[in-house]
């Protein structure tokens, strides 16, 4: 059987100028490195304003380091073993702690459920969603001036009220735990509209047919909300857990501002609400000026946000079972 042969000859590449030859190294190069000079101005700012000042604060926590760095002698982690020791600080990781949880906990649950409310067919639907926004847009000083008079002692419109109930008169800023909610209810009130505005983004995400076929077996809103809306929502939950858990922990404006005159930046004359942000400050700046000890305190906050967070996370995948874990 005879086989039938090509007979067209080979097509042979043609002979590319000096010019052909320059333009296609460089579409080679721009199609390779490109990307990464587009990004690279991110990666060199985070390296000088955050990567470089987070090093450097870890080798200060190494020296006994004054304000103005003059002759720091190197200690190694004496400043550690120190705060290890030292009460005050343990004091302000537990007020820390304490408010943290005072104040997420209601603060998710209530973001939830505004978010829930202003995903409905309400009048003026965009006046609501922006007004939840304006506390989170005010001035945290303003607030936090607002908030120790509402709370004050003798003259504050939460004891006035708690009196007409025939509760006698709290010591907001003189009492622990009392300290804790007043500053966790501040909290709340700024931060509850900023979540629950991240929860209705998710929730107008998620497609309507679903809420419609369970209307059409009968399901009720509520176990809409809890079959539906809840588990669908459950990466932007691990979300603002996260977020919350990194901004709990790093209160100082809210409790600073919250005690006035001399004894402010200890929470208090018994450090009854210092958190360790304010710990920190106490000891990097006024009254004690000493740099090393307060990056040490800032390094061991960095850990403690990010065991928190991790087991925030950790219980949020057990809670959810498997589809959290392959969300997250």
């Amino acid at each position: 059987m005879a086989v039938q042969l090509d007979a067209r000859p080979p097509v042979v590449p043609a002979h590319r100028t000096p010019r052909q030859s320059r333009q296609h190294r460089l579409s080679r190069f721009d199609t390779k490195y490109s990307p990464y000079l587009y990004i690279a101005p991110f990666f060199l700012l985070f390296g000088v304003f955050g990567l470089y000042p987070l090093i450097y604060t870890f080798w200060v926590s190494l020296h006994d380091w004054d304000l103005l760095g003059t002759n720091p002698a190197f200690i190694g982690l004496d400043n550690y073993t120190a705060l290890m020791g030292d009460p005050d600080f343990w004091h302000a990781v537990v007020n820390t702690l304490g408010i943290f949880v005072i104040s997420t906990v209601p603060q998710l649950l209530l973001a939830l459920w505004l978010a829930n409310l202003l995903n409905r067919q309400l009048r003026a639907r965009t006046t609501w969603r922006m007004a939840v926004l304006i506390p989170n847009v005010t001035s945290t000083a303003a607030v936090a001036i607002v908030f120790a008079v509402l709370f004050g002692r003798e003259f504050g419109m939460i004891n006035w009220l708690l009196d007409h109930v025939g509760i006698e008169a709290i010591s907001w800023k003189a009492n622990r735990f009392a300290s804790w909610v007043a500053i966790s209810t501040m909290v709340d009130w700024r931060w509850t509209g900023y979540n629950a505005l991240i929860f209705l983004a998710a929730m107008q995400a998620i497609p309507r047919d679903l809420y419609e076929s369970a209307s059409i077996d009968g399901a009720s809103r509520s176990r809409q909300f809890w079959s539906i809306t809840v588990p669908l929502l459950k990466p932007t939950i691990v979300f603002a857990v996260i977020i919350s858990t990194i901004g709990g922990l790093q209160l100082f404006t809210e409790p600073r501002l919250f005690n006035s005159g001399t004894n402010a930046i200890r929470g208090g004359p018994l450090r009854e609400s210092q958190t360790v942000t304010m710990y920190m400050f106490e000891n990097a700046f006024a009254p004690n000026y000493n740099f090393g000890y307060g990056s040490a305190v800032a390094w061991l906050l960095f850990a403690l946000i990010a065991v928190v967070a991790a087991i925030n996370v950790l219980l949020l995948r057990r809670l959810g079972g498997g589809a959290l874990k392959e969300d997250a």
